[in-house]
């Protein structure tokens, strides 16, 4: 997802084993004139051509998959589809995420509806739980207290998570990087679960009962459509294994999407002037940009350009790489670090964090 060294103004040691940041520069925003110039450059003007033929790629390739599954008809051939299928809801989800952040069009009430279908409609998530929880994640990336991308949960990411972990949660704190993987394979049907109880609590992110009643409408509307599908052209087990099959491989495909992109960074909280920092250091230093071809771009939603993304949260998708050169020259000016690795060796690096993390466990309990 770019073409550059691992990093540029720093050796591609893991954050962690940095000593210190380099000093912030006085007089002014450090963010304004890479804002200035990506504006001249107009890399912030939307492309809804470019996402209207995105969109219908997509779409025409769902249809496919469908008109496959009435071909194939009752047949364990059929499950083959599950691939494909995953794939493109995949790329819905990429989609529906960039239409979120305005990326798509700067009409609110058509983004709004794109995002409806795309992630209500075609994937059974729910919009405005999804939003609440990732504009909280990009107004605070990494940061343990605010960004609910690493609350502790089913994993966790600093030492101070582990200390009351028991059972069942205890044993998989000690494996979370061997067990990470796997458990991406129930994050399709969480997304799932997490919009609908989002959907169902009185302190849900909806702002009326009309949204609400509407998000509940198109989830009601994924779920029977997808039901029906299945079960009108495949038998009962087949549409079980259908739906398993498409559900786990649509949450590993998600999960390598997001994992790399800040596991392992810096966390704000961890560093005494974190809660200072200003927006460019922010998004820089939490984030890590995966290096590859444009098939890399293409599988990873664009997010390999996490960093750009990050400073420019509404920029299109197809405009990331572009930006890419001014941030790595503004960044390498103020000598700020810019994290850019290989596709393999940044699971290596979120991986070993997390393993790294669940260390004290498995020393406290070898004891």
């Amino acid at each position: 997802m770019s073409q550059a060294a691992a990093t540029l103004a720093a050796p591609s040691a893991p954050p962690s084993a940095r000593a210190s940041r380099p000093p912030r520069r006085g007089g002014g925003s450090e963010f304004a004139p890479l804002l200035r110039t990506v504006k001249e450059q107009g890399l912030l003007d939307r492309r809804p051509g470019w996402y209207a033929r995105d969109m219908a790629v997509n779409l025409l390739g769902i249809g496919a998959v469908v008109t496959g599954l009435v071909l194939l008809g009752p047949s364990w051939w059929a499950l083959l589809l599950a691939l494909p299928l995953a794939l493109l809801s995949a790329r819905a989800a990429f989609i529906g995420h960039d239409a979120g952040h305005a990326q798509v069009t700067g009409n609110r009430r058509l983004g709004r509806a794109v995002q409806l279908v795309h992630a209500n409609l075609l994937l059974g998530m729910s919009r405005e739980w999804w939003n609440d929880k990732h504009n909280r994640h990009h107004a605070h990336p990494n940061h343990l207290d605010r960004d609910p991308d690493v609350a502790a949960d089913i994993l966790v990411f600093a030492a101070h998570q582990t200390t009351d972990r028991t059972g069942l949660r205890r044993w998989l704190t000690r494996h979370q990087a061997w067990l990470f993987f796997p458990l991406t394979t129930l994050e399709g049907i969480a997304l799932k679960v997490y919009g609908v109880q989002a959907l169902l609590s009185s302190e849900g992110p909806y702002r009326t009962r009309r949204e609400r009643l509407l998000e509940g409408a198109l989830l009601l509307a994924h779920l029977a459509g997808y039901a029906a599908l299945l079960l009108t052209l495949l038998t009962p087990l087949q549409a079980l294994v259908f739906a398993l099959l498409h559900q786990m491989l649509l949450g590993v495909h998600l999960g390598m999407a997001f994992a790399p992109n800040h596991k392992g960074m810096e966390m704000p909280d961890a560093h005494p002037d974190g809660d200072s920092w200003g927006h460019l250091r922010r998004q820089v230093l939490t984030s890590r940009n995966i290096r590859g071809s444009r098939l890399t771009g293409w599988f990873l939603g664009g997010l390999n350009y996490q960093i750009e993304h990050h400073l420019f949260p509404s920029m299109p998708r197809p405009h990331l790489r572009l930006a890419q050169p001014a941030v790595r020259a503004h960044c390498r000016e103020l000598g700020i670090p810019y994290t850019e690795t290989g596709f393999v060796d940044s699971y290596r690096q979120a991986l070993g964090h997390l393993h790294e993390v669940g260390a004290p466990l498995r020393e406290a309990d070898a004891a």
